[in-house]
């Protein structure tokens, strides 16, 4: 009898040969087949100013070598005779590989389109992009979790008792995680209510930073002090917040105090210098200046104005300018600074220091 005529598990050993042959000449081909569409898609997408084809080659990039040998298997096995358990087998495990690579390239091309957009979007838009951060999470849940119940079903689990019954495990499992659930939700009040979004700076009770991530469980704030801050969603939405980021223009009061020895003239004068000095500057707008009051050893001044930006910097600037303007104005008009002085007092006993409270 021929070599090639020799039964192995019901199939003769030239059936066994065309099998294999016919696997590793499909899957050399196959690979060989998507290196080529890979190249003629990278060629045509250098061509175009279209993120779609980029998104075609980057995805179908991610195609497995482990599929493509799956797939070149289940058509070699197409040339045996197999029983019925094998023969399931090879299919079950061609429909898993099959639908796993589905996945890839829908969380692939999910994590793409994230990506880009957040590129596009993070300056110019960052409350959408914090948004689609948790919806691209959402949509990868939601696609993993469809995978899942596919594979099961073509298995053979009946996928409606599962579904029902992991509906009633569920309420268990949400009162042993309610904490982390509470975070999820709020994530997803952060995402949709927009209160901060990345790039924000924020003072969180006594903290305060810039946001830096935000996640299902925690949002990171990056300290001036260069640490980074982390918070839980659910603790941070129950805090008191204040986002400088949505401030459009900042309200400054400062007040200054000039010795009683000031003539009237130049207590008139004072208000209109002040106002003067700050409408200089750029990126004001003045509001009042008054004499405030008698203080205990001086005449008090307070003075409003804002400054049209929410850059810290900016205001300092601007407010160091103003208080350099006022102390050389003031050197000009001959106006002085109060400060604080000090009481003798002479009894008796002798004399005795205490802190003043006028000019002696």
């Amino acid at each position: 009898m021929n070599l090639l005529e020799h039964i192995y598990y019901g199939n003769s050993a030239a059936d066994w040969l065309t099998a294999m042959s016919v696997v590793i000449l499909l899957t050399l081909i196959l690979y060989f087949v998507k290196r080529l569409v890979l190249a003629r898609l990278k060629a045509l997408s250098r061509k175009t100013e279209n993120r779609l084809d980029d998104f075609v080659v980057d995805i179908l990039a991610g195609t497995r070598f482990l599929f493509l040998l799956v797939i070149a298997f289940y058509f070699g096995s197409q040339y045996l005779e197999l029983p019925p358990k094998p023969t399931r087998l090879i299919t079950n495990i061609s429909i898993i590989v099959l639908l796993v690579q589905v996945a890839l390239w829908g969380n692939r091309g999910i994590a793409l389109w994230f990506s880009d957009y957040l590129k596009r979007h993070k300056d110019t838009d960052a409350a959408s992009a914090t948004t689609m951060s948790v919806l691209s999470f959402i949509a990868r849940v939601v696609l993993w979790s469809v995978l899942l119940l596919m594979i099961l079903d073509n298995l053979g689990f009946n996928i409606t008792t599962l579904v029902a019954s992991l509906g009633i495990g569920g309420i268990a499992v949400a009162l042993a995680l309610q904490n982390i659930l509470g975070d999820i939700f709020a994530s997803l009040s952060i995402a949709m209510d927009k209160p901060f979004v990345i790039g924000d700076f924020l003072i969180v009770d006594e903290i305060l930073g810039t946001v830096e991530y935000i996640g299902l469980k925690t949002t990171r704030l990056r300290s001036l002090g260069g640490e980074q801050i982390v918070f839980s969603n659910n603790d941070l939405l129950k805090s008191r917040i204040r986002n400088y980021k949505r401030m459009f223009e900042r309200r400054v009061v400062f007040g200054f105090g000039v010795i009683y020895q000031t003539t009237h003239a130049q207590l008139k004068q004072i208000p209109v210098m002040v106002r003067k000095i700050i409408e200089a500057q750029e990126k004001t707008r003045f509001d009042r200046a008054h004499f405030k009051e008698y203080g205990d050893s001086s005449l008090n001044f307070e003075v409003v104005y804002y400054v049209l930006s929410p850059d810290y910097n900016i205001y300092m600037d601007i407010q160091q300018a103003i208080n350099l303007a006022i102390f050389e104005q003031f050197a000009k008009a001959g106006i002085d600074f109060a400060y604080p002085t000090r009481t003798l007092y002479v009894t008796s006993a002798g004399a005795v220091p205490a802190a003043a409270h006028g000019n002696n």
